[in-house]
């Protein structure tokens, strides 16, 4: 059961990935980052690349070596803990952080954003359970 949970949490991390390229031009990001300073800009666009990849990591170690996962070895652990603590952090800063309120209007904004926390929080929470020693074989 372990091995297809970490599976599925592998391709929803590459499909999250897949949808977030769309993300700069639904929230105008190059027309707002070009009031920034270069220097600021491109740490901005290097940090964009730098979640946008470890997601892509995440999702291909996940949905093709689920065993390296899943096996209860003390890294494979670690990583899973760390995974977990990665999108349980994202869920508090959707929560804590975000300014929500100049979000884009309508059902459509509404519907996808809960979607993704609950992505976010089934993540957690797969991960988590690996790290607890839960999938191990």
């Amino acid at each position: 059961m372990w091995r297809t949970l970490v599976t599925l949490a592998g391709v929803a991390q590459l499909t999250l990935a897949a949808a977030s390229l769309a993300i700069p031009r639904t929230l105008g990001w190059r027309e707002e980052t070009a009031r920034l300073r270069p220097l600021t800009r491109q740490v901005f666009w290097t940090y964009a690349a730098y979640i946008w990849g470890t997601n892509v990591a995440f999702g291909l170690s996940s949905a093709l070596r689920p065993a390296w996962l899943c096996d209860g070895a003390p890294l494979a652990r670690a990583v899973a803990a760390f995974i977990a603590l990665y999108w349980g952090a994202r869920v508090a800063v959707q929560f804590f952080y975000y300014d929500r309120t100049a979000a884009p209007p309508g059902r459509v904004y509404k519907v996808a954003e809960a979607a993704m926390v609950a992505l976010f929080a089934a993540l957690a929470l797969v991960y988590g359970g690996l790290a607890a020693g839960a999938g191990a074989a």
